[in-house]
This record gives structure tokens, sequence and C-alpha cells, in this order.
């Protein structure tokens, strides 16, 4: 399957991480040297995407013009015969064919989802959650691409979490088939006691989706917390085609809350070809006086 549009839903309020997003996008927090918003958009080019739709909200300004063209900038660099970064920045404003569209209303997950309806088309698109960077050698939603239509309609990127976490999460019912796939029957947006638990595998940032998730949508009730989750549209899917559900490889960093930042700034600080060694040594160094 050839899927060439990418919804990243990004206009929640970063509330885990005040006060730093009061007035800065949890989206445009730096792992580096590079916005969080920018893996994601990358690891959607590098799974073949061309057409992505960011979904964002008031006060979120600066994701647009992080990919938009900088010609005072791209000028100064020009005349300083800066040629590496001058490259690096007009790479940014060529990465796809990005545009933006504001949730004017806070109303969730599967409301901000339901606003890429017209850019979607009758295509099947991937959903990349704008908080969540996944890092490895296949991206991510390439994984779930591969498998599009495997096991129903449909693919859920997937992992296993704590059960004393999975509350946090959404619930699947899945059944292994093969290797790192499974047949996904049953989901439950954050069960709140043990017996709405339908394993310890939830749904964490990726999915891929046919277009009759908008009619869904539209006619999806709120739940959890009063908003429209895109989980209680997809359970329908499940239910009825079923869908097939991929325990992805690759590292995942929740860029919504202080440890998952933290963490993304280190690890990938480790890989970096300009700060790994000093990192390492300043590690070294910190760990002698802990």
């Amino acid at each position: 399957m050839h899927i060439t549009k990418a919804v990243i839903p990004a206009a929640g309020l970063g509330t885990r991480v005040l006060p730093a997003t009061k007035n800065m996008p949890k989206e445009m927090y730096p792992i580096v040297d590079k916005p969080t918003i920018q893996f994601i958009v990358e690891e959607a080019v590098a799974a073949g995407i061309t057409d992505i739709l960011i979904i964002t909200n008031r006060g979120k300004g600066l994701m647009e013009d992080h990919f938009d063209a900088s010609p005072e900038l791209e000028s100064l660099l020009e005349k300083s015969g800066k040629t590496e970064f001058l490259e690096t920045v007009r790479n940014i404003s060529n990465l796809a064919n990005i545009s933006f569209i504001r949730q004017k209303e806070m109303k969730g997950l599967g409301h901000a989802v339901l606003k890429a309806k017209s850019f979607v088309g009758n295509e099947p698109f991937a959903v990349m959650y704008g908080d969540g960077v996944i890092t490895g050698k296949v991206p991510a939603i390439k994984q779930l691409i591969d498998h599009y239509g495997e096991y129903g309609e449909g693919v859920v990127g997937v992992k296993k979490v704590d059960a004393k976490d999975i509350h946090k999460y959404g619930s699947l019912k899945v059944e292994h088939m093969h290797d790192n796939v499974f047949a996904c029957t049953d989901m439950k947006e954050k069960p709140q006691t043990p017996e709405e638990v339908l394993s310890l595998y939830s749904i964490l940032d990726r999915c891929v989706l046919p277009a009759e998730i908008f009619e869904i949508l539209e006619n999806t009730k709120p739940g959890i917390g009063g908003e429209i989750q895109l989980t209680d549209a997809m359970r329908e899917i499940a239910i009825t085609k079923g869908m097939t559900a991929v325990e992805f490889e690759g590292k995942r960093y929740d860029m919504g809350n202080k440890f998952g930042i933290l963490q993304a700034q280190i690890e990938i600080g480790l890989e970096h070809p300009e700060t790994k060694d000093l990192l390492k040594d300043y590690i070294k160094n910190l760990a002698k006086t802990l």
C-alpha cells in the first residue's frame, strides 16, 4: 500500500510540562538541535509520505514559521559563506508539502483528526501524534504502512505498557498472528477497572486509518474527559472489520512528559556526532559526584 498523506495532531496545551509550554509549543522543544515536530515530519518523509497536515491551535505559529522559508536568515548565511547551515535551513522548508489547520475548540484527538477530512479525501492516511518521537532504523510509520489491511481495516502501532499505567492509555484485545503482528478486534480507551483491561498492549503515537474513520468520528459521542476520542472511533472498525496491530521497533520518547524530554535529550545527544563524545565524558564525570 502506497500511502502519501499524514496528519499530525499538535493542538494540545502541554499542561504536563507547564510552565515551559505557556508560550512555547511542546512540539517545538529542541532535541539537541532539532525541534520535536521536525523529527516526526522527517519520519513521515522517510516512509514515503509527501503531503502532511499539522493540526494546531492558537499560539502555535512557531511551527508554521519553522517549516516556512526564511529569506533573511538564508541571505545572511549565504553572505557569510556558511553553506552547510544554509543547506540545513533550506532543506527544512522543502521536506514535504506541509499545510496547517487550527482546531479552534479543544474537543479531543478525534475532533482534531476530523479536521483533516477534506485534506485526506478518500485515501488511507497516517496519523502521527505530535508529542511522540520514535527513533530507529526503519521509520515506525513505515512499519505500519507495510502491514496496512493485513488483518482488517487500518493499522495501529502498539507497545506493552506497565499494568500500573494502562489506565493512562488505551487497552487492546489482540491475537498474535506472526512476528510482531497481531489481529486487533476490540479496544478500550483508558480502562478504569481491571475488568476493562483487554491486554497490556496500547496504541502509542502512530496509526494508519481508512478514510471511513471520518464518518464514524462525525457520529462519535464524547467519551473519557468529555472529548471525542479517536480510540472510540477506531473501536468501531476493530469490532466490525478488524484492525492490524504492529508492535513497532524503535525507541519512543513522550515529549509531553518531563522525564521523556530528558530521556530524548540525553539518548539522542549520545548519538549526535557533535555532542556524543562531550556528553559521554560529562556523564562519566557527573556519575563520580553522585
